[in-house]
């Protein structure tokens, strides 16, 4: 008898003693050795139970800080190729494949229809399951573009322009990819194999910005904004094919796959809701002001936004992974929030506002002095990331706990707000979008976290404990920051604005959140977890 063979009878003896016979090959993995052959140790990890173990929480730290300087350099990479295009492109070039994002940019959530989220808070998953899934990614991306392809010359027509078409046909070609590489993203993302994720996405995205930038110094215009996404997709998908070597199997529709999918609608009712409200803003503006002034906003805002994904994404997919582990324990499951949530909005608060206070010069600086009408929004958006950080993390306790259906619900309530407000700001042009966006954003990011936390126990003490003194540090730095620029930096040089309103927007912060309120853990927890991981990475000692 073979060692393998060995170890496939000890599991099935082990699920056997646990009143779990099938446990073994078949009751694992969900397929029969007869089917489908033995499976490789790699792909073995990625269908184990999803429990907690010895160190999670520090794991989780250790992934977070890798995870998140990974995120940083991807960043890096997509702001340096935006101000290489700005220079080259308009701000027409801009708003034309804005619009045609902002109109596609929901085909990934509806491939994934939630199955990705539903996968990994999942205690057990089978290969069959996630087969299963797979071929319906696949399935909803072909059904979407097709779509798409037939719908693209209405596109042209509602917005009165005729370069839309051609744009919204090449774009439809990442919906296949993005459906090829959302299960093995998951897999990956349950194993909590977070350093590959990065290095496949910095990998895609350095490729996708060269391409891009090269194409704008050939003379392609806007194409060059069109091969980025492509091409970013194509080289993700072909990545986590090689990284994660699971092959899909035939589908079967089983009482477990329902039940994922059942769970995963639940996730894509909140993300087609969100995606609504947050993409509603440029498909407004797009339509009724055109592609110039929506040029000025989509930059702006893809400067915050990513700000704003380097904080939260990361943190949004080790969240997930690490506190559905702890479903099962309630008053740990909280603690792990509370230090977590805390500890992003500790980070957060002062990163955006110091975006705000530099943001108009800032725009200047990296785009060029054509996009200064960009630097205003810019700042709105800034201090509106002070709340939206914060508020970006609801789904943590919702997905962790397994109530995708309360996410849902909070979604549509978010959207119509969210909608409102567009329709309120949307007379006083793009200013006046992004303001009232910034308003009910304050409003709405306390109730969405007690809300999210409420199956749990937490409440709105909880919330303010984790997140109020850093709000209240974060405003309060924003405000003395624009008050110093205002009344003593106007008439310096931009350099010399930026290094002073950003020196005492930064004081302020930190002698409110610690001299005042007395917070340090994060600062604590941060320098635990990057001593410990220099010390990992530090040769080791004889």
């Amino acid at each position: 008898m073979s060692a393998r063979d060995l170890s496939v009878l000890a599991r099935n003896l082990a699920g056997a003693r646990r009143g779990r016979p099938e446990q073994g090959v078949q009751g694992a993995r969900g397929i029969s050795g007869h089917e489908r052959g033995p499976l490789s140790r790699n792909v073995d990890r990625y269908f184990e139970d999803n429990k907690p173990f010895v160190g999670l929480q520090r794991s989780s730290l250790r992934s977070g800080v890798t995870y998140v300087a990974a995120r940083g350099i991807n960043i890096f990479v997509q702001l340096a190729s935006t101000v290489v295009l700005a220079r080259l492109l308009g701000p027409h070039d801009f708003g034309l494949v804005a619009i045609v994002l902002a109109l596609v940019g929901f085909a990934p959530m509806l491939i994934d229809l939630g199955t990705t989220e539903a996968s990994i808070q999942k205690t057990q998953i089978s290969e069959v399951e996630i087969s299963s899934l797979f071929w319906l990614n696949v399935a909803i991306s072909v059904l979407l573009t097709v779509l798409l392809a037939a719908g693209s010359g209405v596109i042209a027509r509602m917005f009165g322009e005729p370069l839309l078409a051609g744009i919204a046909l090449v774009l439809s070609a990442t919906f296949v990819m993005a459906a090829l590489s959302t299960q093995h993203y998951a897999l990956m993302r349950r194993a909590m194999q977070f350093r590959r994720i990065a290095t496949i996405d910095i990998s895609a995205n350095v490729v996708g910005s060269v391409v891009s930038v090269v194409l704008a110094l050939t003379g392609w215009g806007y194409w060059a904004l069109v091969a980025k996404p492509l091409v970013t997709s194509v080289l993700a998908a072909v990545g986590v094919w090689i990284s994660c070597r699971w092959v899909p199997g035939r589908p079967r529709v089983t009482p477990d796959v329902r039940e994922l999918v059942r769970f995963g609608l639940g996730v894509t009712g909140f993300t087609m809701t969100d995606y609504l409200a947050r993409a509603g803003d440029r498909i407004a503006i797009g339509y009724f002001y055109g592609p110039g002034p929506l040029g000025y906003f989509q930059n702006a805002f893809t400067i915050y936004s990513n700000l704003l994904s380097i904080l939260t994404e990361p943190l949004h997919n080790i969240a997930v992974s690490g506190l559905s582990k702890l479903r099962n324990d309630a008053d740990q499951l909280k603690r792990a929030w509370a230090t977590a949530l805390s500890s992003l909005s500790f980070f957060s608060a002062p990163a955006f506002a110091l975006l705000a206070v530099t943001g108009q010069d800032l725009v200047v600086v990296l785009l060029g002095p054509k996009w200064a009408p960009a630097g205003p929004l810019l700042c709105i958006f800034a201090v509106r990331g002070i709340a939206h950080s914060v508020e970006r993390s609801l789904g943590w306790v919702h997905v962790a706990v397994g109530r995708s259906d309360r996410w849902m619900r909070w979604g549509l309530v978010s959207a119509l707000v969210q909608l409102a407000a567009l329709a309120a700001g949307l007379p006083f042009g793009v200013i006046g979008v992004a303001t009232t966006y910034a308003i009910v954003t304050f409003g709405l990011f306390i109730p969405a976290l007690v809300y999210a936390g409420r199956p749990v126990g937490i409440g709105y003490d909880d919330v303010l404990r984790a997140v109020g003194p850093q709000t209240i540090a974060g405003l309060s730095a924003a405000a003395v920051g624009f008050g110093i620029q205002e009344m003593f930096l106007a008439d310096h040089l931009q350099l010399i604005r930026v290094s002073i309103s950003g020196a005492v927007c930064l004081g302020v912060y930190f002698t409110v959140v610690v001299g005042v309120f007395k917070m340090t853990g994060p600062i604590r927890l941060a320098l635990s977890v990057l001593g410990e991981y220099a010390a990992r990475r530090s040769p080791a000692r004889s």
